[in-house]
């Protein structure tokens, strides 16, 4: 049954079969007995993919529920022990994973000697449903409408330079002071740089020599005294701490980024699933 579903989910017997760490006969003879078992044909097989039968649409939906009930009852047997166990599949954008996700993660692992995790980093959109992730966080973008979204964190960003670069070329006092200054810029185009005041936002046209779409890159070249640049609290909070980097234009921030933690939804969730969650909840709003 459950290779059924990841069948029509995926649209394909050889991504199941990758997915499972198995054969693309083995994954059809799964669902031929299936089919076998329930006297009806679910799906309808071609040379580029595979669709669910009208029988197989009616019958995906108790499908999910049967399984959904089935990982249920088990967790509820591991719950009996209280102890998390089990995988746990994390995705989170590049480098909130490198910066800040990685050390959590293994300290989940040494808290629950019982658990394992993957961690996927991407920077895309990853679908937990589709791609079988059992939370996801996401920074930023529009939150599908069919998953359950609960708000992890919002972080300011701060203009941040080095003593040295500022030493060099001087510490801007207004807004408009950037535009004489190296802006190093996240992405491929110019366009405004919005900072909000006590006196509300400001609109700084600047012209960036340097642009990169690698917000740890990004870091690093202001760590190296290339120049300024804006960058979100979790990614500098330490930096600025132990004196590494200096917030400029201290009385101005950009626009806050906010971070959700997404998941499928589903009336309980396992207590390996909850353990990690209760980790990202306390620990991330303080980055």
């Amino acid at each position: 049954m459950g290779a059924f579903v990841r069948a029509v989910e995926l649209g394909s017997i050889s991504a199941v079969a990758r997915e499972m760490g198995t054969t693309q006969p083995t994954v059809s003879k799964l669902v031929a007995a299936l089919e076998g078992s329930v006297g009806v044909r679910l799906l309808e097989r071609s040379s580029f993919r595979v669709l669910p039968t009208d029988e197989g649409v009616r019958f995906l939906v108790s499908a999910k529920q049967l399984l959904e009930a089935y990982d249920e009852a088990v967790s509820d047997l591991g719950d009996r022990v209280r102890t998390p166990r089990g995988p746990v599949r994390v995705a989170a954008p590049v480098a909130l994973g490198e910066l800040r996700l990685n050390s959590l993660m293994l300290q989940a692992l040494e808290e629950f000697p019982l658990l394992q995790i993957e961690l996927v980093l991407e920077d895309r959109f990853v679908d937990p449903v589709e791609e079988r992730i059992d939370l996801a966080v996401r920074i930023g973008g529009a939150l599908p409408p069919d998953l359950v979204a609960r708000q992890l964190a919002i972080w300011p960003r701060y203009l941040v330079a080095t003593r040295e670069y500022l030493k060099q070329h001087g510490r801007p006092r207004r807004p408009e002071d950037l535009a004489k200054h190296r802006y190093l810029r996240y992405g491929g185009r110019d366009d405004a740089v919005v900072l909000t005041g006590r006196a509300g936002d400001v609109s700084v046209v600047i012209s960036s020599r340097y642009r990169v779409n690698s917000a740890v890159a990004l870091l690093q070249a202001v760590q190296s005294s290339a120049g300024i640049a804006l960058q979100p609290s979790w990614m500098v909070n330490e930096l600025l701490r132990d004196g590494s980097l200096v917030r400029v234009l201290p009385q101005w921030t950009g626009p806050s980024q906010t971070a959700h933690l997404v998941h499928a939804p589903r009336r309980r969730q396992p207590m390996r699933v909850q353990a990690v969650m209760a980790l990202l909840l306390a620990h991330m709003p303080n980055w």
